[in-house]
């Protein structure tokens, strides 16, 4: 019997035009056409007056699974990384969900809330809704970045009661301080201005432009001003979420808490090079559930994991890596039960 999980080398290999972690991290989200993805858009309304949305593919497979797939900060729908990984699933027989976390949208949530690293509860919401909808459909969930961190946290809260097969985890930030910190300094903070503007761009929108009202001990103007994610979750982030300042926030959000109290097979994917974090990060094995994996690659940058094929084109390594991950793991998955006298499929 399994005492904790494992930490294994992956077997990714960059480019070798791409092996600087910022050429892997932008090649994938500049250079790479978007993925040709045909979206049904469901706005699944919520017991508090708010609303997500959810954008379905591969509709046509009404007996396949479905992987519900989770942005990262300021991504969504658009998304290269989920639209790719989505029409690998859809080719294969699945059907895909993106969720669009609250207020990450185009249209600004009804409410104060705002999607951030701790809030789970929509995420675990749809799933268990798309267990009663469906009661004996495989479930998967695979999350990028922050929607890593949401992921496992939503694993480790629930446990065995998280009606999943099995997840994945891309460029999980483990420890959100040192994250934070990181993107402070050097190139890094390249990426952290660019997704604060966007960032700023979604208050605007939601405070000042459809003019929601703002939470108790929030200050958008300093909010809008910030240098950087430590100053803006002081400011909108923790007062709007009940948490005392940042370090509160990042304390009690980051996944790297929740990782001994998952139940479901996982798979957590992070590059050691990753511009958005910090080696310090890196649990050791014993801190995982015996059902995690994390595979650590030498290369990769943040999202990126771009391979060289056959004759030197670009080829995104995470999309194949993860199909084959959540296949095989539907596959054991109804042959345990199976072999309990159970058809995981009917």
């Amino acid at each position: 019997m399994k005492t904790h999980g494992q930490i294994i080398a992956s077997s990714f290999r960059p480019h070798p035009l791409l092996r600087n972690p910022h050429a892997q991290t932008l090649f994938a989200a500049l250079l790479r056409p978007t993925p040709a993805l045909a979206i049904r858009r469901e706005r699944l309304e919520l017991d508090d007056g708010d609303f997500v949305d959810l954008g379905w593919s591969g509709d046509g497979n009404a007996e396949g699974p479905i992987a519900v797939l989770v942005h990262g900060l300021t991504g969504g729908f658009e998304s290269k990384y989920l639209r790719g990984l989505a029409q690998r699933l859809v080719a294969r027989g699945w059907r895909t969900v993106a969720l669009q976390l609250r207020g990450g949208g185009p249209e600004p949530n009804r409410t104060t809330r705002l999607y951030n690293h701790g809030d789970t509860t929509d995420l675990r919401h749809l799933l268990h809704l798309l267990r009663q909808r469906e009661r004996n459909t495989p479930l998967s969930v695979v999350g990028w970045s922050l929607g890593a961190n949401v992921v496992l946290k939503a694993l480790g809260e629930e446990g065995d009661a998280l009606p999943v097969t099995a997840a994945v985890a891309v460029c999980a930030p483990l420890r959100l301080v040192p994250c934070a910190e990181r993107l402070r300094h050097g190139f890094s903070r390249q990426y952290q201005d660019r997704l604060l503007r966007e960032l700023y761009e979604i208050l605007r929108r939601k405070h000042q432009v459809r003019q929601v009202p703002l939470a108790p001990g929030v200050d958008l103007e300093a909010a809008l001003k910030a240098r950087d994610f430590f100053e803006l979750d002081d400011a909108f982030t923790a007062p709007n979420n009940g948490y005392r300042d940042a370090l509160d926030y990042y304390t009690q959000c980051e996944c790297g808490a929740f990782l001994g109290r998952i139940r479901r097979p996982t798979l957590i994917i992070n590059a050691d090079d990753d511009p958005f974090m910090d080696p310090a990060i890196l649990p050791v094995a014993e801190e995982l559930a015996p059902q995690v994996t994390l595979e650590l690659a030498g290369h990769g940058g943040h999202v990126g994991f771009v391979a060289a094929g056959r004759f030197g084109q670009p080829e995104y390594w995470l999309e194949p890596h993860i199909e084959h991950y959540l296949a095989e793991a539907v596959a054991d998955d109804g042959h345990a039960l199976a072999g309990h006298g159970v058809d995981a499929l009917a």
